[in-house]
């Protein structure tokens, strides 16, 4: 089959389009026609190492840990789908190698929902880890509640633009840092969009005098450091980027697969109640240029590789 993988570490010069090893389906896989595979910025990070420490390699590495697909043949042990089902996931396991940016992939089941109804399987690539991981930190690190104010940083990204959704869900005032072009967008999500850089504690206490209740850090660095200034009493700080947060009384979080969450995700979508934005969308064997374009930052809402089945092997 067709894919993308690297063999060692490095920058997008690594990557290589042609032919890699077929997947072999395990009694809890699932063997996923892939059509689409999100690209999120740990895609690059684990390709120039930076998670090396973390995650062994097994090289040729393919990245890619979301999808959306059709189920060609389930595992010996898989009860939950049946060939022809439309699934989405997020296909992380504890080491790099068999990735989603390919024609096919083994997927755990453990990794696997339903895709949402009236999505498309680009719109429906974009929800696995930065949904899941919007949901997992609201739901689980700030335990946000109805009626609560919540700080979300980089409130247009991917994973930002989930947080706005699911917090506003919940009941929750969201405010957003976003670049200028970003605000209407942030608006049409729920949230009150403020400027990134300087000023911006003031600008967030103009809106939340006597603090937040919650904030949702998605930077890291000085970001981090703010954030905790901002805090009402009682706050709770969570980050999915600097684990140095926890210096600041916070908590530092990395998204695990659950097939629940991702489920749930699933019918918020078809419900309405989140949105996909597709920034812009590659062939499968431009995903290098994909990767490049997620690696350059700034990104209103997800990019994604698609996979054009007339050219598959």
């Amino acid at each position: 089959m067709k894919g993308i993988s690297y063999h060692r570490y490095g920058g997008p010069e690594v990557l290589e389009y042609g032919d890699v090893r077929d997947p072999k389906v395990g009694p809890d896989s699932v063997l996923v026609e892939v059509r689409a595979a999100a690209v999120n910025p740990v895609d690059w990070k684990c390709r120039e190492g930076y998670l090396d420490a973390l995650l062994d390699p097994v090289f040729p590495v393919v990245p890619g840990w979301d999808l959306a697909g059709v189920v060609v043949r389930p595992g010996a042990a898989v009860t939950e789908f049946s060939a022809g089902d439309e699934v989405i996931g997020y296909v992380r396991e504890d080491f790099l190698s068999r990735g989603t940016f390919a024609e096919y992939v083994a997927a755990p089941v453990r990794t696997l929902a339903r895709k949402p109804r009236g999505l498309s399987f680009a719109e429906a690539a974009g929800i696995p880890l930065a949904g899941l991981t919007a949901y997992q930190v609201l739901t689980g690190a700030l335990r946000v509640r109805r009626g609560e104010t919540v700080l979300v940083h980089a409130a247009a990204g991917g994973v930002g633009s989930f947080a706005v959704q699911l917090a506003a869900h919940l009941g929750a005032r969201v405010i957003g840092t976003a670049s200028e072009r970003n605000h209407a967008y942030v608006r049409s999500l729920g949230g009150e969009p403020v400027t990134y850089g300087e000023g911006l504690a003031e600008r967030v206490r103009g809106l939340a005098p006597e603090g937040v209740a919650a904030v949702f850090d998605t930077i890291g660095g000085e970001t981090t450091r703010t954030s905790a200034q901002l805090l009402a009493p009682e706050g709770r700080l969570a980050s999915i980027a600097d684990p140095e947060v926890t210096d600041h009384g916070g908590r530092y979080c990395f998204v695990r697969p659950d097939a629940r969450d991702l489920l749930h995700l699933s019918e918020l979508a078809e419900q309405g109640v989140l949105s996909v934005h597709v920034a812009e969308t590659y062939p499968l064997a431009r995903a290098a240029d994909a990767l490049r374009h997620s690696q350059e930052g700034r990104t209103r809402g997800k990019i994604v590789v698609t996979v054009d089945r007339g050219t598959a092997a």
